[in-house]
């Protein structure tokens, strides 16, 4: 038994492991057990937490108890801080009690992928190479959680240094589907992704460089945002590609997205990639009407070569916001060819540790970071010039319609054992297959967001995405959240 699960194990002594799963119950409805309490929504647990009829060490425990009974099955947490955790439930609790209330966040257990740096809590990016940093500065973002209240349960595991689809290379061990544990929950967030839909924290943040965020968001079934290019402050990621990197919200609700967006989106005077953009009240613009919207379908490409099943769940998405909304229209969307901008990136930010220590590297980061080297200044910046004009050039796209509706992913997770095998590696700035539909948008730096919208015959989630223009992250959640109270896909429970 390593230290760090000999230290959880004594910290959460006492605590039981034997919580019920919910049956995904309506969120009005008074949770019965700890497997309901568990799956709540942040929105109704801050409630009750502001009402004191729960407690945030009660929430804490439950966690705490649920990781330690369902992670050594996922392994979805890298690093567990209990005794951390339990401390700032109590101090949030004692906060509320004396009347200090810091908002919806206050006193909620959530987690971050373990590439957002955390002030005395190591920060491994899910390679050996950081196996033991322990940055002395939180992230942005994570100051900002801070600020609002909520309580750290600790760093989710993660595709090696977010340069995949599948969360399975990772010095940690791979990462596994909550819904299918023989499969992968996909990546590079996919920690976030399962912790989520086995109701093991209550919101987490991911980062988004090709669909880090929307792929494992689809392939868990639940809600991820990749918000608009430099909404969110970036400073203290270990980066992938300063270009493309962006980090947003993954919950078990779009509500809980808006809440989760609200403490973290605004502007950053010290991350150079930062835009001063005043957020608007996300919880308010949620409930704003969509009957008068008109979709965009982006036909060519994002509607090729889908998996049957997946087909058929986003036709019959595409039925029903038609009927919510003013209906629909194809579109096209911008061409590009590949751009070799994130692999130069990747390397610029390795080249100090990678031509030092390359043997600490997974294989398949290794070969794609060695690939990395061979672009040239001339392609890069022809690269960084292109991906400029094509985020000036989708914005005419929405000269007639407001959002556009895509397929989160073509296909449905592989197995963990076919991730492992390495069928083979894009080239530099390529993607993976499944993060054909995603990566575009964050070519566009647009907001993205992946929400359930049916199940395959399996019993594996399928994603619909639901995109938008230039900090249209108001539209975006409304739509989102609009087809989502028609729908109960998102009150599915996984059957771990």
């Amino acid at each position: 038994m390593d230290e760090r699960r000999r230290q959880f194990l004594k910290t959460t002594a006492g605590m039981s492991a034997t919580l019920a799963l919910g049956a995904g119950r309506p969120a009005a409805q008074v949770p019965t057990a700890s497997g309901d309490l568990a799956y709540m929504p942040v929105a109704d647990v801050s409630e009750r937490i502001r009402l004191r009829k729960v407690s945030p060490t009660e929430l804490t425990r439950t966690c705490l108890a649920r990781i330690e009974r369902l992670n050594p099955v996922l392994n979805a947490f890298i690093t567990v801080t209990a005794d951390r955790a339990l401390a700032e439930a109590n101090t949030a609790e004692r906060e509320i009690a004396g009347g200090k209330w810091r908002g919806a966040l206050h006193g909620v257990p959530v987690a971050l992928k373990d590439l957002i740096d955390t002030a005395g809590v190591r920060t491994t990016a899910g390679s050996a190479l950081f196996a033991d940093r322990v940055p002395a500065d939180d992230a942005e973002v994570m100051r900002r959680l801070r600020a609002s209240g909520a309580v750290l349960l600790g760093k989710l595991n993660m595709h090696e240094f977010a340069y995949g689809d599948s969360s399975a290379p990772s010095h940690f061990g791979p990462v596994r589907n909550p819904w299918d544990t023989t499969r992968v929950p996909g990546g590079s967030s996919g920690g976030s992704a399962a912790a989520l839909a086995a109701g093991l924290c209550y919101a987490a943040l991911g980062s988004d460089t090709g669909g880090s965020i929307r792929q494992p968001a689809a392939y868990c079934g639940i809600a991820g945002l990749k918000p608009t290019y430099g909404l969110v402050s970036t400073r203290g990621v270990v980066p992938l590609s300063w270009s493309l990197d962006h980090i947003g919200p993954m919950c078990r609700s779009v509500e809980d997205v808006a809440l989760m967006l609200q403490s973290i989106a605004g502007y950053d005077a010290l991350d150079t990639n930062s835009i001063a953009a005043t957020p608007p009240d996300y919880a308010r613009v949620l409930r704003q009407k969509v009957s008068s919207l008109r979709l965009g379908v982006p036909r060519k490409v994002f509607y090729e070569s889908l998996d049957p099943e997946i087909e058929r769940a986003v036709t019959q998405a595409l039925e029903l916001l038609g009927r919510l909304t003013a209906g629909s229209r194809d579109v096209d969307l911008p061409p590009y060819a590949t751009l070799p901008v994130v692999g130069a990136e990747a390397y610029a930010f390795h080249a100090p540790y990678f031509t030092k220590t390359p043997e600490l590297y997974q294989p398949m980061t290794r070969r794609r970071i060695e690939g990395g080297a061979q672009v040239t200044a001339a392609a890069y910046i022809a690269g960084r010039r292109e991906l400029d004009r094509l985020r000036r050039a989708v914005g005419g796209v929405f000269a007639s319609v407001d959002l556009l509706i895509t397929p989160t992913t073509p296909t449905l997770p592989i197995t963990v054992e076919a991730a492992l095998a390495d069928p083979g590696t894009p080239p530099p700035g390529g993607v993976a297959p499944s993060l054909r539909n995603t990566q575009p948008f964050d070519i566009y730096g647009l907001p993205c967001i992946s929400i359930p919208c049916g199940f395959s015959a399996a019993g594996l989630p399928i994603g619909l995405s639901i995109s938008g223009p230039r900090l249209g992250e108001g539209a975006v959640l409304a739509l989102a959240h609009a087809y989502e109270r028609a729908t109960e896909w998102h009150r599915r429970r996984p059957p771990i």
